[in-house]
């Protein structure tokens, strides 16, 4: 009896050590507090802040933050029930002072798998890429154009900035168009508006500034297939929990879907045309 007393109890210890264990981590993750609830108790949510308009913009007389991720970084604080507090730094920096603890979050943050070994992301506020910006009475871009092979064509002039991500993505991408390549932002728009070349390549955002300068004539269209195309996000400290990155996601898909980031994208791109005038 007492044998087969022995080995049922034996055979009862794995079961019991398995409720003994799910009973434990039951009570630690009823008790643990995740990041943004530490966020909460300090009552400051930190942002690492580099800038680049119109992303990220301080006024250097007041040291004011604008800019539209500065805008969700305020929201998120909102939605933590904090304040938000940037924290200056530049863009060599922004990853390791995100490892270091220095800040909670980095600001616009373009998604790399050299980034993603170093941190977390959350879904991506924006996307960016190359467009192609030009005169929309230009005669020589098809209407309806919508990739590069509807306007890689003889005679067609595209003006990039020489050496840059832009210039080697369309160079990959163009067979019989020519290339008009410039040494800075400034020569570039100044071809397309002196009709020295028909297209504008460059970044989707610095595109929109353009555009939004010259709204009488200018458009701009994302090619498909894209030429470029990265997420711009939150930069994430690499610790954080499934569970704590999908609190910063949630935020962001409600802020994308309503419409939000759009009108703070528009606001950032207003002042600094604004700034330029």
């Amino acid at each position: 009896m007492f044998s087969k007393m022995f080995s049922s109890a034996l055979r009862a210890l794995p079961a019991l050590a398995l409720m003994t264990g799910l009973s434990t981590t039951a009570a630690i993750a009823q008790t643990a507090d995740g990041y943004w609830q530490g966020v909460q108790k300090a009552g400051v949510l930190r942002c690492g802040a580099a800038v680049a308009p119109p992303y990220v913009m301080r006024d250097p007389a007041t040291g004011e933050y604008s800019g539209f991720f500065a805008d969700l970084c305020r929201g998120f604080a909102d939605a933590l029930k904090v304040n938000p507090e940037f924290v200056d730094t530049t863009w060599d920096n922004i990853v390791a002072g995100l490892q270091a603890g220095k800040w909670d979050v980095s600001l616009a943050l373009n998604r790399t798998p050299a980034r993603a070994m170093a941190v977390q992301f959350s879904i991506p506020a924006m996307e960016y890429q190359i467009s192609l910006a030009y005169n929309k009475d230009n005669p020589k871009i098809p209407a309806g154009a919508a990739s590069v092979a509807d306007i890689d064509k003889e005679g067609v002039t595209l003006a990039v900035m020489s050496g840059t991500a832009q210039d080697k993505a369309i160079s990959a991408a163009v067979k019989t168009a020519t290339i008009l390549r410039l040494p800075g932002n400034d020569e570039t728009r100044l071809a397309v508006v002196s009709k020295r070349a028909d297209i504008l390549v460059d970044a989707s955002d610095t595109n929109q500034l353009f555009t939004q300068s010259n709204p009488d004539w200018a458009v701009a269209m994302n090619p498909t297939p894209a030429l470029a195309k990265q997420g711009v996000a939150f930069g994430l400290p690499h610790q954080l929990s499934a569970a704590d990155v999908e609190v910063v996601n949630i935020f962001l898909e409600e802020k994308v879907a309503t419409g939000e980031v759009d009108a703070f994208i528009r606001k950032a791109v207003d002042q600094v045309l604004k700034g330029a005038n």
